[in-house]
């Protein structure tokens, strides 16, 4: 299990290098400069061409692209924000805890609902109930987020003054973004949970406990369940790693400063360094997360924790 962790964790190097190159040549190769985009397209060329030097913008990209690498490998320096002149380090680190607060409440409401109503719906296969959850993950998974989100507020905050409009002062400014991000991401862990059920009651081992008189919730939950995690496990893994990009929708609709709008403003602004920063934090932890969903694999199922030990080769 060590060498299988030390050998991810060795990949994850040409990746951060692969994405930190193809996004500071997509901001750097189109159209625009930090100077012009700060000072006006009425400012004086002499100004714009100073600004852009003081940034070191008029350098070719690759001699900026490895000096900003030699400065955060060798530094752990991430640059300083075109547009307010403070390190990158101290945006990232306000922006974040609101979005991974986001993140980890929808990830809650998401498996709560997906995941137990999925296995209801497999269990009671072709019933009324599973009807109806079929339905209402259909239409939850075709709503627009930003649709979803006005319609909560309209509701819940406007009609019933219940729940604040915007912001992130307290948990109750969470509520409805996390039923926003949750509810169109529980329909599909649900419709994923069912499927991976159904394939997995019609194994012959199933069958095999059911002719022993195994009872119904042992087999559901001992058997059936462990084994129909695998794919679910992977698409929650997944899901919350993109969710801690910033779930740029809830968080532009319920005015929440985390990293979504972070990002999408420092793209506007053609903020270099602190998109660089940005995105290379990001994929570093969505590259944990994959890893960690990997190793959650072997306690799950005994048999991938063996094609671990064995360096990722089954016995002969």
């Amino acid at each position: 299990m060590t060498k299988f962790v030390v050998k991810r964790i060795l990949y994850m190097i040409p990746v951060l290098f692969g994405v930190a190159f193809l996004v500071f040549a997509i901001l750097s190769l189109t159209p625009g400069d930090p100077g012009t985009i700060i000072l006006g397209v009425t400012a004086k060329p002499e100004n714009i061409a100073a600004l852009n030097h003081e940034f070191g913008f008029d350098q070719p990209f690759l001699i900026r692209f490895f000096t900003y690498m030699k400065n955060l490998v060798l530094h752990q320096d991430m640059g300083i924000s075109y547009q307010y002149r403070r390190n990158v380090w101290t945006f990232i680190a306000e922006a974040f805890p609101y979005t991974l607060l986001l993140a980890v409440l929808s990830m809650i409401v998401q498996s709560i609902l997906g995941v137990s109503l999925g296995i209801f719906s497999a269990v009671r296969q072709y019933s009324t109930l599973d009807r109806i959850c079929v339905v209402v993950a259909l239409v939850f998974a075709s709503i627009p987020g930003f649709w979803l989100g006005l319609m909560l507020i309209m509701f819940f905050s406007i009609r019933l003054k219940l729940l604040p409009v915007f912001g992130a002062e307290s948990l109750a400014h969470f509520v409805l973004p996390t039923l926003t991000v949750s509810l169109t991401s529980a329909a599909g862990t649900l419709r994923l949970t069912r499927s991976a059920m159904l394939e997995t009651i019609r194994q012959e081992y199933i069958r095999t406990a059911q002719a022993k008189g195994a009872s119904e919730r042992v087999i559901i939950w001992k058997h059936a369940l462990r084994n129909a995690m695998i794919p679910v496990v992977t698409s929650l893994g997944t899901g919350f790693g993109a969710s801690l990009g910033g779930a740029i929708i809830a968080e532009t609709v319920f005015s929440i400063p985390g990293m979504g709008r972070l990002m999408v403003n420092a793209i506007n602004q053609k903020d270099i360094p602190m998109v660089m920063g940005a995105t290379l934090f990001l994929a570093f932890i969505f590259s944990m997360i994959v890893l960690l969903v990997d190793i959650l694999y072997a306690f799950i199922d005994p048999r991938i924790k063996e094609k671990y030990k064995n360096g990722g080769r089954h016995r002969e």
